[in-house]
Parts: C-alpha cells; structure tokens; sequence
C-alpha cells in the first residue's frame, strides 16, 4: 500500500530504491547499583568506550586525509573535530564520575544520565545550529556505549566479495549492484557518513535531524537526496521496500504504484538534466534580464568553508558567523593570534574577495562555558546575547576586534555587528573599534581597513535606520531573528512554529523599508537570513530592490538561475501588490 511521509527537506534532488533499514543505534541500558569497591572498574570501563572511540574517529580521519579532496566533503573533517570535542568534554566526564560515585550507578546508567542532563541543555539553547548539536552529543554518547559493550558500529562493515550474497547487508557491499539503495536511519553520525559516501547507497532518510543538523549539512556538500526529521520513518518502512525521496519537497514516499514511480523517474531525469545545465552557470554573472548587477555570496561557519564558496561560484562571503570558533571550549576563549590565523585563513581563501565577518553572537541561551549558564533569566532569546554580550565584556570584544583588523591587512574585510538597536550600543561598538586600532598601532601591528555594517534583526533598528546609516557602511538583514521578534514566535518552540512566516505583511513592511531606506542613502544593503537562498522569493527580493544575496553555497547557483531570468523592472508593481495585501502568499505568483 503507497503512503507518504513528510520531513524536512534539506538536500535537492529525486532517489529512487529499495529500502536498506539501519537498526537503531541505541543500545538498551542496564540500570543497576554497584558496590563502592566497583567504582573505579566502572569508570575505566567508561574511558576505555571513549578512548575506543577517540581511537576510532582518528582513523577516519587519517583515511579522509589520504582521499582525494573531490570524495570527501571539507565538511566532514569539521564535524569529526566536534565529535572529538565532545567526547573530551569536561562537564561530560565530569558528571558521569559524579553518578558512579556519589549515585553508585553503573558506567552505562551514569553516560546516559549525564547525556540527558546535557541534552537539557542543548534543548533550551534558541539557536538552531546549536540546539541540533544535541544529536552530535547522542551520537557520540552511542558510539561509546556500543564500545563498552564491544559492539561494532551500525554502518556496514565490508565483507569479502567472494562471499556468497545471502543478506541485504551483503548485497549493499557490492558496488556492481544496478538496484539503487536507500538509507533509512534514526539518525546519522559524521563518520557514519563518511562510510556512506563510500557506498553504492543513492539518498537516505532519518528519522531526526533539521535543516542545519550535521547530516543535513554533509548531505548538502555531497548534494545528494535526503529528508531529515521524518519521524517514525524506521519503524514504518521494512527491509527492501521501494522508496522515493523527494529532496526538493520533504516527502518521502514507500511502496509507490507503477504510476507514482513513473512520474518520479520523469522528474529524476529533469532533475538530472537541471542539475547539468545549472553547471554551466558557475561563471555566468548574476545579472537580471533588464541589466541588473547582482551580489550572490556564501554565508560560512569555519575558515575552510571558504573553499565551497568559491566553488559554487560565491563573489565574495556575506556571513562569516565567527561565534562558532568560540563554542565548547570550556572557558578557554580563543586567543588574539588563534581567531587572527582563523580569520586570515578564510580571508585568503577567498582568493582577494571579500568576507564579511560577524563579530561574536553569544549569550543567554548560547553562552561560551556551559559550565556557567543563568537559568534565572526566562527569555535567552531578549537576554544578554550578540552585541550585548561583547559590550558587557570589552575585553573579549577587543580581543576579537584586534584579530580582524589584522586580518583585513590581508584581504578585502568587512565588520558585521549583530543585534544593534540603541545609538548608545553603537556609540559604543564604534569607539572599541577604534580603541583597538589605538592598541594595535602602539603594539606596531599592522592591520587594514575594514567597511563596518549593523545587522537589522530586531524592528526597533529597522524603524530606526536614519540612526544607522549616520554610522554605518552597509546593512545586513538577518531575516530568521527580524521574523521571529517581528511575529513573537520561539522558532525553537514547536506548538507555535507553525507562525513563523517569513510572508507576513509586517515582515515584508520591514524587509522593503529597510532596502529602500539604504539605497536613498546611498549604502549597500544585503539579506543573509535563509530568505535569501529559498528560491521561491528571489524575484520577491528583486522587486524590493535587493540587489546582494548571502546563502549557503549550495543554493547559489538555483538563485542564480532565477536571476537571470528576472527582469526587474517589470517586478516593482507586482511587489507593491504583494507587500500592500493582507495575506501577501495570495499573490506571489510571479508575473510574466
């Protein structure tokens, strides 16, 4: 019987198979009390697991430096960095001591206890990118368990080709099968990723994950088809089912009739056709029909990312969210030379195009030492976060200010600041800039010049932007914060997600105020929030004026595609219409 299955769609493309169903990872916990005399066996036996597993990452890692750069993703060798992160993290080992000695319980009671109080806290973090680093932590936390037990991982091992095919398992091994295999998951670990990129397997589907999840991410640097967040999906599908996955729409579909199955494959091979000639734009300008010049650059997370900017043909970096060289290191922020050496190693990795760097956005519900969260402010999302934090630590700040303009000694640099609203802040932020300039030439350190910009992601600065432009270069709108204060909706709360809507009147108001408001005044202004890259409002965008995208680099060339095909001067009425409706989604078919 056909039925589908909705998820997230996080890498585009069709694929079509037979089902190939991965076990749960997740090993049933005997819970039972020792006696005192066992606790230290009980927490050797726990370093032993992660050791194992400590040993095992490094061998993956080994064999990824010996690939070639085109079979595995730079993406990979970040996110086994932040397993081995994780697996060495202090507030881990330090609470699973705490429950074998102080609780007696046993070594696996103790992780999986510690796991959940983590876990807690990953939950409560607003962040997206963040809070989904709670399946990194649950993925790590199995491996050291199965390790413990000296169970072998869930990802198939290869077997001798000379074996006779009597299981699913070994048919999957052999890369001359013709039959397509889908992956189906409860989740999906970065090495089990690795192992996957190696295999014959056409896309994969689990049962958790998001859009910025690491399975998500790998999946989209290996572009291959994939829907996360498909909950139940394992447990609905059996062992050698047909399957689609639909990667552009979220859908997943299992035992489809002759003419479902028909109508995807036609939609496979357009697909395919699609993905061919989009090659073909990578050195074509972004330029509309009617001679519009248009700015595509990537949004990045870590130095090396700059590599698929350039590659999928990004004129520059728009975001460069420095934060996360900031996250889980226990206190230990880094240094002025270690984010300097951070910062020049994406700034010539772009090859003299330029970066535009966003000064730390951390607090409250993100702060850099888990060990010293305040639970005693209720709403993290208004706390002490971004801009606020920096200013309530001008060390840090400077810290992290000297280290860019350093940077900017090698290359095209812009400062990005986030969540700027008073004129006191940017006051503030302007007379560090130029504290750390004083410090950095009493020091006799070079450094460049640098254009500086404000984020527009909270109303108050988009109604205030005359404060701005007296200040500031450009203007960066940071879409999902400017939605979710605009509407009053915690992404990160599921009973009202459903209300974050990136078509609603007001949001729109501000977006198209915001723009024309920069160009009266003669500054540049870009949208880095995930509107940018979802290619159904590019024209939308276009209409409004916008002339400079930032995106994940994956979406860059599809934007293009509808760029080119733009002509904006027949845009701006239509925009008018839709901008001025009640319900704008009413009228977003696009003209002619």
């Amino acid at each position: 019987m056909t039925f589908s299955i909705h998820g997230l769609a996080v890498a585009r493309g069709i694929a079509i198979g037979r089902v190939v169903l991965v076990a749960s990872s997740r090993l049933d916990v005997a819970h039972y009390f020792i006696e005192p005399s066992q606790v230290t066996a009980e927490i050797n036996r726990v370093r032993d697991g992660r050791d194992a597993v400590v040993a095992e990452i490094h061998r993956l890692q080994t064999s990824i430096a010996q690939m070639s750069p085109k079979d595995t993703p730079h993406e990979l060798t970040a996110l086994l960095d932040v397993h081995l992160m994780l697996l060495q993290d202090e507030e881990l080992k330090l609470g699973v001591k705490h429950w074998i000695r102080d609780r007696l319980y046993n070594a696996e009671w103790a992780l999986t206890s510690q796991l959940e109080v983590v876990a807690r806290q990953f939950d409560e973090m607003e962040d997206e990118y963040l809070r989904e680093r709670k399946a990194d932590l649950e993925q790590i936390t199995e491996k050291v368990l199965r390790a413990m037990r000296g169970v072998s991982s869930p990802i198939f091992q290869p077997q001798p080709r000379n074996s006779r095919k009597t299981t699913q398992q070994d048919l999957l091994l052999d890369d001359t099968v013709d039959v397509p295999l889908i992956l189906v998951a409860h989740d999906l670990s970065p090495a089990d990723m690795l192992q996957f990129k190696q295999s014959v397997f056409a896309g994969f589907i689990t049962d958790v994950g998001g859009k910025t999840s690491h399975t998500a991410i790998v999946a989209r640097s290996l572009d291959i088809p994939a829907v996360v967040g498909a909950r139940w999906s394992s447990q609905l599908m059996r062992q050698d089912d047909w399957v689609i996955i639909d990667g552009d729409a979220g859908v997943v579909v299992v035992d489809p009739s002759p003419i479902i199955l028909a109508e995807y494959g036609f939609k496979q091979r357009q697909g395919e056709l699609e993905r061919g000639r989009l090659t073909r734009l990578l050195h074509t300008p972004a330029v509309t029909m009617d001679g519009q010049k248009i700015e595509l650059l990537a949004n990045i997370e870590m130095p090396d990312d700059a590599a698929s900017a350039l590659a999928a043909g990004a004129v520059g970096v728009g975001l460069f969210r420095s934060e996360f060289l900031f996250m889980g290191r226990h206190g230990k922020l880094p240094n002025e030379d270690e984010q300097y050496k951070a910062y020049r190693r994406a700034v010539e990795g772009m090859q003299g195009l330029p970066v535009t760097i966003r000064t730390v956005d951390v607090g409250a519900d993100k702060p850099l030492d888990e060990t010293l969260r305040d639970d005693a402010h209720l709403n993290p999302a208004l706390g002490l976060r971004a801009i606020r934090w920096s200013l309530a630590d001008p060390a840090m700040f400077l810290t992290q200010l000297r280290a860019i303009l350093r940077a900017a000694a090698h290359g095209q640099v812009h400062l990005l600041i986030p969540m700027l609203v008073h004129a006191s802040e940017i006051r503030q932020t302007m007379a560090l800039i130029d504290h750390a300039r004083v410090q950095l030439d009493n020091r006799g350190v070079a450094y460049g010049p640098v254009k500086v910009g404000a984020m527009i992601e909270i109303p108050a600065a988009a109604l205030t932007l005359k404060v701005f432009l007296k200040y500031f270069d450009f203007l960066s709108i940071g879409t999902n914060d400017l939605i979710q204060y605009t509407l009053a909706i915690d992404r990160a709360d599921e009973s009202v997600a459903h209300l974050y809507d990136p078509m609603h009147p007001a949001v729109l108001r501000l977006i198209a105020a915001t723009i024309a408001e920069g160009h009266a005044q003669g500054k540049p202004v870009s949208v880095c929030g995930e509107m940018a890259g979802d290619v159904s409002l590019t024209k939308l965008l276009l209409g409004m004026g916008l002339r400079s995208f930032s995106m994940h680099p994956a979406q860059i060339l599809v934007v293009k595609q509808e760029i080119l095909r733009a002509d904006t001067s027949k845009l701006v009425n239509w925009v008018e219409q839709v901008i001025a409706d009640d319900e704008p989604v009413k009228k977003l078919a696009k003209p002619n």
